[in-house]
């Protein structure tokens, strides 16, 4: 098929099976909400899992073309105080240990990393990287034992859309609306309710750029070790701050 600058030539085959007044959703939709809330429900009742996925950033240049920018992610949590997170490609390159005592990021390409003193949870974590590091995950909130709470935060309105597979899993498809972002996110149809899609568009920036982050595979009874989560700086590796001073942050 040949795209020239006078036209575009799109094939789309598919069949939409979605909810009535789709696109047009008042309010917050029961079965989105109850889909939802059992997503939450089972993912605050693992103690431990780990999870393999591929996240895109998309970029708006001035001309208003868009890049995206790939790049795999690995995420091991062992609740209440342990968390390890790396992410590779090149976007960024950077592994994240939090032990519940303290949290470090290194940059393994630059032999930079930073340490700091942590809250001893990992919902308290999460929130005081954000509010005082400026460290932000696009799909965190998913980590949070009450991540029902933190994802309907902004929302004001949401439906079901319906069924759908992503990488070979049949998912319920919801879509919610906020006031800053709109985001869509692909729940497990079977008894194990996991997040295996999240979509994420930021309506108010020109291009409403997105990012996409599609679960590979989740591992519900992984075997860690203490060394997993604790950071060791390697012998060349140079010592900095985090960005922002922490001095005034309470930790809880």
């Amino acid at each position: 098929m040949k795209v020239t600058g006078r036209g575009v030539i799109i094939l789309v085959v598919a069949t939409l099976l979605a909810a009535p007044g789709m696109g047009q959703s008042a309010g917050l939709e029961p079965e989105a909400d109850r889909l939802l809330l059992e997503m939450s429900t089972f993912t605050a009742g693992l103690s431990q899992f780990s999870v393999q996925a591929e996240t895109t950033f998309e970029i708006v240049l001035k001309s208003g073309e868009k890049i995206q920018l790939d790049s795999p992610a690995n995420l091991a949590i062992q609740r209440p105080d342990k968390m390890r997170a790396d992410r590779q490609g090149g976007l960024v390159n950077q592994e994240l240990f939090y032990d519940g005592r303290t949290l470090s990021l290194f940059m393994p390409d630059e032999k930079y990393f930073a340490t700091v003193k942590a809250p001893p949870t990992i919902e308290a974590t999460l929130d005081f990287a954000r509010t005082a590091l400026d460290l932000f995950a696009p799909g965190g909130d998913l980590i949070y034992a009450n991540s029902y709470e933190v994802l309907m935060e902004d929302v004001i309105s949401g439906f079901y859309v319906g069924l759908s597979v992503v990488g070979g899993v049949k998912c319920h498809h919801l879509a919610f609306r906020g006031n800053e972002v709109d985001w869509q996110i692909w729940v497990a149809a079977g008894e194990k309710r996991l997040p295996q899609k999240l979509v994420i568009t930021s309506k108010w920036i020109t291009g409403a750029p997105q990012f996409t982050m599609t679960v590979k595979s989740w591992n519900l009874a992984p075997q860690f070790t203490e060394e997993m989560f604790t950071f060791t700086p390697p012998p060349d590796a140079q010592q900095i701050d985090f960005l922002r001073s922490v001095s005034k942050a309470p930790l809880k």
